[in-house]
């Protein structure tokens, strides 16, 4: 094999890989604001009392991981949705697994794209890394805006 033709094979890669990061980003981003603004609506209403806040506070928290799973499942659907249009995997089951495991790095399905998508799937591993990253720390935002021990 020549190295440098298989590299030319990765063009279609990034065409598809690169926008499908970028709207990922943008999407969990706008997500993330909306349920960062339903948090603190839900904070900044009458002060409550401390027991009060503490179940508030777990309530908030629950329904925020809620969410942003169900934003993370939603953009791995867009994924798997492109891995079948772009032939890269033959089915839409194959493909939401395969999708999810990219994502989240999980590292344990046995199917694989096509030779010529491979990269397609490293990107999308990239892309989940950013995901995670920006849900980590919003996350840890919120628990610093809402806790309990803060409304001391």
């Amino acid at each position: 094999m020549n190295t440098i033709t298989d590299v030319g094979t990765w063009a279609s890669s990034w065409i598809w890989g690169v926008p499908l990061i970028v709207t990922s980003v943008v999407v969990h981003v706008l997500g993330l604001v909306m349920i960062r603004s339903g948090f603190a609506r839900f904070f900044t209403r009458r002060p409550p009392s401390r027991g009060e806040h503490l179940m508030r506070f777990a309530a908030a928290t629950g329904t925020a991981v809620l969410l942003i799973t169900i934003l993370h499942v939603l953009q791995a659907v867009v994924w798997a949705f492109a891995y079948v249009a772009l032939d890269a995997l033959p089915s839409p089951r194959i493909a939401m697994l395969y999708s999810l495991n990219a994502m989240t790095a999980y590292g344990h399905i046995t199917d694989f794209l096509a030779p010529h998508w491979q990269l397609l799937g490293a990107l999308q591993a990239l892309n989940g890394l950013i995901l995670f990253g920006l849900s980590t720390a919003f996350l840890y935002g919120m628990i610093e805006f809402g806790s309990p021990a803060r409304q001391r």
